[in-house]
């Protein structure tokens, strides 16, 4: 029974989430962060994309070759070994990243594999941004190859 006036979500309610992160180069991108996630990046159907193209639903220029494989240009996304974890999406966009991200994600592997992790990150190519803690809390903000910002904790 819901009060008058409370919000009913009942069917409307999402019912999963996937992280969409725009970048210049998603498949690039999806390598380095299923390297720092140890997630894996979601096979595309090159048979599917085929007979897209060759129906005219797409067009080569829709397409690229990745590692070998033909994939969609625009997008390439990860999926984590551990089920219910959102599906992260990268999504490639014409313009440069500009200013700080309003959404970024959280690595947390604890105060004791913190400095090693960050270290690790830093060695696949990211970038340190700044340290901070509040109160007992700490992280590092890093920034991935294309500058999308995200935190150690």
């Amino acid at each position: 029974m819901s009060s008058v006036g409370a919000p009913s979500y009942g069917a409307h309610m999402a019912t999963d989430v996937q992280i969409v992160i725009d970048c210049a180069d998603p498949h690039r991108l999806a390598d380095w962060w299923a390297e720092a996630l140890g997630w894996q990046v979601e096979p595309q159907d090159e048979a599917f994309i085929r007979r897209m193209v060759d129906s005219g639903a797409a067009t080569e220029a829709d397409t690229t070759t990745h590692r070998g494989a033909l994939v969609w240009r625009s997008g390439a996304a990860l999926t984590s070994p551990d089920p219910g974890r959102p599906r992260v999406l990268f999504q490639q966009v014409p313009e440069p990243k500009t200013v700080k991200n309003r959404v970024h994600l959280d690595l947390r592997v604890g105060s004791a594999r913190r400095d090693d992790e960050v270290d690790r990150l830093l060695g696949m190519g990211a970038t340190e941004l700044h340290r901070a803690a509040q109160g007992p809390f700490e992280w590092v903000t890093l920034a991935d190859p294309e500058g999308n910002e995200f935190c150690v904790a």
